[in-house]
């Protein structure tokens, strides 16, 4: 199998790394790439993307990062709607409180005339309570990308999703079936109504209604969240990103057992910033000198705020010794 179009198997100094299954297909219209905070996931996804395109996919680039990187590193100003950023190439950030309350506001729209005036205020109430629970953000996030499943392949032919940290991730990628049980529930709950008032209406010789636009709203989420369960499972090349560091790799490890457990395959490992065999004493002081730029903008931005600068160390922080080194730097500083 190839690695993702829009990466290429090569390596180099902070480059990449692909690394890949036999099993995985690999021509599935849907890449979504996962992994731990700060592995270079956004970075990965816009260069897949870019070259999707580059090579005459229409190709859509999704982020559903709350941190809103993607815009960065493309140079654009990003909304949530589709921006074209390149040629075949558009892309947008998903900003998970307003989706939330996009959608709160269209499930309020939906059933405003379905109850009683004197309960709606009630109604109404709970619903602007749900905007802040637990869940409606990621729910309201993944009814955003089923949308979008359905939009590839027709109007773009391939989608790259640049998700949230590993955890955001699995819990996106398993809503569909926590959703579909809970939306199969409200759906049959509500045929049961349903059947009960057209029999006494029948009884009392009354005429049938006009459609209830609940039971079909309910039915119209039922079939959308059935059909991005598919397209996650049969259309999606999942794609961990990974570098060479002790707690990323036990994340990815761990990721890899929670996907398998919900049916998802992993297409393949992308190892980013491996250094290559001219990371020599000339790659680490041009390392250097963009640090010290870097550093310059930090003081430049924060300048206002006390800064603490830790070390680098030769190794990973994998033990209590090296946390030591750590803790010794914070203690000479506010920090600790």
């Amino acid at each position: 199998m190839a690695p993702p179009r829009g990466v290429g198997a090569r390596t180099g100094s902070w480059g990449l790394l692909l690394t890949t299954p036999t099993s995985a297909p690999s021509d599935r219209p849907i890449v979504l790439l996962s992994g731990k905070g700060g592995v270079g996931k956004t970075t990965v996804a816009a260069a897949t993307a870019r070259t999707l395109a580059a090579n005459g996919a229409r190709t859509l680039l999704v982020s559903t990062d709350p941190a809103h990187s993607i815009g960065d590193a493309l140079g654009s100003r990003l909304t949530a709607e589709p921006t074209a950023v390149e040629e075949r190439l558009d892309a947008l950030e998903l900003d998970p409180e307003r989706v939330a309350a996009e959608h709160l506001d269209a499930v309020e729209d939906a059933v405003a005339d379905r109850v009683d005036p004197e309960l709606w205020p009630q109604v109404r109430r709970h619903l602007r309570l749900a905007r802040d629970s637990p869940g409606t953000a990621e729910t309201a996030t993944f009814e955003r990308v089923a949308a979008l499943l359905e939009r590839c392949p027709g109007e773009y032919d391939r989608l790259v999703v640049d998700t949230a940290p590993t955890g955001h991730t699995l819990r996106l990628l398993t809503l569909p079936a926590l959703l579909g049980a809970w939306v199969e529930g409200l759906v049959r709950q509500r045929e049961r109504v349903t059947g009960t008032e057209r029999m006494l209406r029948n009884l009392a010789g009354r005429e049938e209604p006009e459609q209830d636009t609940v039971l079909v709203r309910l039915r119209e989420r039922r079939d959308r969240l059935g059909r991005a369960a598919e397209r996650l499972r049969e259309d999606t090349a999942v794609w961990l990103v990974v570098v060479p560091e002790r707690l990323p790799i036990e994340e990815t490890v761990r990721a890899r057992s929670q996907l398998a457990d919900h049916g998802l395959a992993v297409a393949g490992v992308v190892v980013n910033r491996v250094l290559g065999r001219d990371a020599d004493g000339r790659f680490l002081a041009e390392r250097r000198e963009q640090q010290a730029d870097y550093l310059a903008e930090i003081t430049r931005r924060f300048g206002d705020l006390p800064c603490v600068h830790l070390p680098e160390l030769p190794r990973d922080i994998a033990d209590r010794a090296s946390l030591d080194r750590i803790a010794d730097a914070l203690a000479a500083s506010d920090v600790a």
